[in-house]
């Protein structure tokens, strides 16, 4: 094997190796959305994190440069393109888990306001006599964004 053909390898090894572990925590994450623990979940979302980025970093360099491991074997390739086609069914089902978790959670703020909104009664600003009504001071604040 020459060194072009060798460094291509050790290359699309290292993809492989990335995207298997990359995979293994979105797996690991999915779960953990998926049995309503997303605390579970926050306890790795740095490390996954960490990951992505790397992912994305080598993902980028080689769209640019393709060459890089044109040289590896059709079969370290190929290993390669099913790491990657792994990859791709568990970030949907990621995404699927994320987005569960999250209607869930903008339900229940949803509720909790509509509950103390509803405990606090109708304004009226002035009685009878014209004195104002003293309200209630309690705050809430209801932000869409999860």
């Amino acid at each position: 094997m020459t060194g072009a053909a060798l460094n291509a390898t050790a290359r699309v090894r290292q993809l492989v190796d990335l995207t298997d572990r990359l995979t293994a925590s979105l797996t690991e994450e999915a779960k953990a959305f998926e049995a309503r623990r997303p605390q579970d979940a926050a306890a790795i979302v740095a490390g996954t994190a960490e990951l992505a980025n790397a992912y994305r970093r080598e993902s980028a360099q080689l769209k640019a440069d393709p060459a890089m491991i044109a040289a590896a074997p059709a079969a370290e390739r190929t290993a390669l393109i099913r790491a990657t086609e792994a990859f791709e069914a568990i970030l949907s089902r990621h995404a699927r888990a994320v987005e569960a978790a999250r209607s869930i959670s903008e339900g229940l703020v949803r509720t909790i306001a509509a509950e103390v909104a509803g405990q606090r009664g109708a304004p009226s600003a002035y009685g009878s006599s014209g004195q104002a009504h003293a309200g209630d001071g309690r705050a809430v604040a209801f932000n869409r964004t999860a």
